[in-house]
Order: C-alpha cells, then sequence, then structure tokens
C-alpha cells in the first residue's frame, strides 16, 4: 500500500462499490464552494503562455535559418534546445512541488522565462541564441509539475478529465497563436520583434498565479469522499539547516519517492508510451510548418497561419471531448483514462501518416492533419487523470516530474534533431513516415496498462480511507 506522511491521496477510478458513498454531485458542490474554476483558468493561462514562447521559434524558424544561414541540422538543435534544461530540472522541479508552495513558485517562474524570451531578440548571434531558447527549458520544468499536482489537489477525481482537459485546451491555443503570431511577426518586422511582442502577457500571468490560493495536498482527495476542509497551508522554510543540507535531504528523498515512483505500475506503462508518442508528436510538430512549405507550396506566412489553424481546429475539440470521455466514462469502462489514449493515438496516428502521403493534395493534407490531431489530443486528458490517479497526491509532483523526464529523455529530446538530419538524407515526407511506427508501440503499451490502474488507484483510495479513518479516532490502537 502507498503510505504518506502528508495529507493522503486519491479515490479510486469507479469500479470500486467502496467508494460510491462519495456522491460526486456533493463533492463537486463542495469544490465550487470553496475553490471555482479560477484556479483552472489561471494555470491553462500559465502553459498557454509556456507554449506560446516555445512555439515563436516554429513560427520564425524560416526568417532564422535565413537571417544565419544555418542548416535543418542546427535548426533542429534550435528547436530541441530549451529540452536539455528541461530534462535536468523537471525531477528536482517536481520533487520539490511536493514541498513548495507551487502558486508563488510557478509566478516566479513565468516572470524570469519572460524575460529571457523578451532577451533572446537580442542575440548577436546564432549560438547566443542557442544558448537561450535552452535557458527557457527550466520554465516549463518547473510549472509542468507544479501546475499539474495544485490542479489534483483543487479539484476532485471526477472532476480531472474536465480539468486537465482545459489546461491543455490553453496549451494548444498558445501553440497555435505562438506559430501564427511568430510566423506574421517575422514575416512583417522580424524574427526578433516576435520574441519582443511575447514578454509582457507572460508578466500579466504570473501576476494571476501569485494571487492563487495555495491548496492543501490531499484536498481533491478528499472533495472526492465529501470532505470540505481546508486545512492552513504548511510553511516549508527550505533552508533552515544551510544549504548543503538542503541539497543532501533532496538528493535522498528523490531517491525515496522514486522509489514509489516505479513500484506504480500503470506508471511504468504509462512512461513508456508517452515517450513512445512524444518522439514522433515532437519530431513532426516542430517541422510541420515547412513540410507544407516545401511539399504544398505554401509560403512562411501561409504554412505557419495553417498549422496554427490546424492546431486549433483540430486540437481544442479534441481535447474538450477528451476531457468529457475521460470523467463520463471513467466509472463505466476498466482502466478508461488509459484504454480511451491508447485507441485515440492508433487512430490519430492513422490519419497523420496518410496526410504525408504525396498522392495528397494540400487541402486534403491539411484536413487529415486536423482529424489527426483532433484524434491524438483526444488522449491527453484522461492520461493527466489517470497519472494523477495513480499517483498518491504526497508524490504527484515528482510523478508528473518522472513523465516529463522519460518523455524528453526518451521522446522529444532528440526528435526535431533527427527528424532534421533525415530530411537532409532523404527530404521531410520520408523523415516524417520514419519516425511515426513508435506512436503504435506507445498505443499498445498504454492499453496494456489497464489491468494496472484499477488496482493502482485502489491502494490510494485505501489510504485515503486509512487515513481520515485516523483523523477521526487519533487514539492509538
Amino acid at each position: 500500500m502507498y503510505e504518506s506522511n502528508d495529507t493522503p491521496v486519491e479515490a479510486g477510478t469507479g469500479h470500486d462499490p467502496a467508494s460510491e458513498p462519495a456522491d460526486n454531485s456533493s463533492a463537486s458542490a463542495a469544490q465550487s464552494r470553496t475553490v471555482g474554476t479560477w484556479p483552472m483558468w489561471v494555470l491553462g493561462f500559465v502553459i498557454m503562455i509556456d507554449q506560446f514562447d516555445q512555439s515563436i521559434v516554429r513560427g520564425a524558424a524560416t526568417d532564422i535559418q535565413e537571417h544565419f544561414g544555418v542548416s535543418d541540422t542546427a535548426m533542429g538543435w534550435l528547436l530541441s534546445a530549451f529540452i536539455v534544461v528541461n530534462g535536468l530540472m523537471t525531477v528536482p522541479a517536481g520533487y520539490l512541488a511536493d514541498r513548495w508552495n507551487r502558486t508563488r513558485t510557478i509566478g516566479h517562474t513565468v516572470v524570469a522565462w519572460s524575460a529571457i524570451t523578451m532577451a533572446t531578440a537580442f542575440s548577436p548571434t546564432f549560438t547566443v541564441l542557442l544558448l537561450l531558447r535552452a535557458l527557457l527549458g527550466f520554465g516549463q520544468a518547473i510549472t509542468e509539475p507544479s501546475a499539474a499536482s495544485a490542479l489534483s489537489d483543487y479539484y476532485p477525481t471526477s472532476r480531472r478529465g474536465t480539468v486537465f482537459s482545459n489546461q491543455q485546451v490553453m496549451g494548444l491555443l498558445g501553440g497555435g497563436l505562438g506559430i501564427m503570431i511568430g510566423g506574421a511577426i517575422a514575416s512583417e518586422v522580424g524574427w526578433r520583434w516576435a520574441f519582443v511582442a511575447a514578454g509582457p502577457p507572460g508578466l500579466l500571468i504570473a501576476m494571476l498565479a501569485y494571487a492563487l490560493r495555495e491548496p492543501p495536498r490531499g484536498y481533491g482527495d478528499r472533495l472526492q469522499l465529501g470532505v470540505d476542509d481546508w486545512p492552513e497551508h504548511e510553511k516549508v522554510k527550505l533552508f533552515d539547516d544551510g544549504f548543503a543540507s538542503f541539497v543532501r535531504d533532496t538528493v535522498q528523498g528523490l531517491i525515496a519517492d522514486f522509489k514509489v515512483i516505479w513500484s506504480i505500475t500503470t506508471l511504468r506503462f504509462a512512461l513508456v508510451g508517452v515517450s513512445a508518442l512524444m518522439f514522433t508528436v515532437s519530431g513532426v510538430g516542430a517541422w510541420l510548418p515547412q513540410f507544407h512549405q516545401r511539399f504544398n507550396g505554401l509560403s512562411e506566412q501561409q504554412a505557419t497561419f495553417a498549422i496554427g489553424l490546424v492546431l486549433l481546429f483540430g486540437g481544442i475539440p479534441g481535447v474538450l471531448v477528451g476531457g468529457v470521455l475521460a470523467d463520463n466514462f471513467m466509472a463505466r469502462i476498466a482502466g478508461a483514462r488509459v484504454v480511451i489514449p491508447a485507441y485515440c493515438l492508433g487512430i490519430g496516428n492513422v490519419f497523420m501518416m496518410a496526410s504525408y502521403l504525396d498522392s495528397v493534395p494540400k487541402y486534403g493534407s491539411l484536413a487529415l492533419q486536423t482529424l489527426g490531431v483532433f484524434t491524438i489530443t483526444m488522449a491527453i486528458p484522461a492520461l493527466r487523470a489517470g497519472l494523477a490517479d495513480a499517483v498518491p497526491a504526497h508524490l504527484r509532483g515528482a510523478g508528473f516530474g518522472a513523465f516529463n523526464l522519460a518523455s524528453i529523455v526518451f521522446g522529444v529530446a532528440a526528435a526535431p534533431f533527427i527528424v532534421g538530419s533525415l530530411s537532409e538524407i532523404w527530404d521531410l515526407r520520408a523523415a516524417f513516415l520514419i519516425v511515426s511506427p513508435p506512436v503504435f508501440v506507445g498505443a499498445y503499451v498504454l492499453y496494456r496498462a489497464k489491468h494496472h490502474l484499477e488496482a493502482d488507484a485502489m491502494k490510494i483510495f485505501e489510504a485515503v480511507m486509512r487515513a481520515m479513518q485516523a483523523e477521526s479516532d487519533p487514539s492509538p490502537t
């Protein structure tokens, strides 16, 4: 069983009869009185501006490449640069997300990355640009586990699919707008102004994050059981015993946390499945505008605008539908929050692969890519909710950090570079088709996880019940 020395964790997936007395409507009512939807929107804005900043370079890629006179391989490094720092930071950031004030940390981080984004505009050389883009990797590494952990504590299990779908919609909106606006500004006044324009909105969103009330860890799990209490947030002083002691405790704590996380079977399957998916998605996504410029005769502005529309009109409805499916089928299908993503990823990848074929005209290619993005993004809310279902509350920051790290190391980090290198050997069309099959492997691995999600969630449900019983009867046994 998962044990916790903190406020405990989360309810089951809906199949266990013991969870039925925790009425979802009463839990949601309690949640709405105390929290409302504002945290969901603010943390969604955080993801939106992060994706906006990341995607600007994709929209302005052709202008940047021409300005510095670099190859596709070099641009692949630029598109992947932030991932190096992200990978180094995400695990300790996830660990500290389980101990820090998450909303304040998110605010600090957004301020810092907005300043770095604006500084990118003044890069005198490609090397400086590459280093600054790499430095931006700390942003998502910190905000991702902190925001996901906080959302899991703000809202009960029965609403997490919808909550995470809203967050991911905002991310897609930011990604689409980043490509479109980055491409438009770069075409009209130059790529440097695209980075300048991204800074001020980030500073405003940081102010909103500072205003959020930090949720107690495990609060959403208690809401699922109809318990509406909001204990005072424990103030943790990280450096009371000195920096060296802090580093030593962090390393020891990370090792202990990962032993528990790795023991969660669902998470092991999910790490493999999502890594395979992210390899293909990040590799193809980084080069899609160039694909349409080279094979479909679109200008830079037309291509970036078209891909922005694909993300908006395919991704946003897909994530919204996926959130509804994740919540509505949670109690109807065994392991629904991994089964639904498995089918969505496999089917969506078929649409995407068909769109790369030479025989498909440009509008048909864009239509197939819209269908592919719609189907693939339906998987996102269920995956994130399933992760929250399977990981104890006091470890969710580290859990999302591990999830992010696996995606980076085995998926995102090298994919744009590999696609760029393959395009120099053959072309982008061949490169896309070569890197697409791993998605089918990932979908199969996720499907296999359905047999373990129920058992892992039940362990967490039992931990919640034991903790609540101990609170009501604190006398020693």
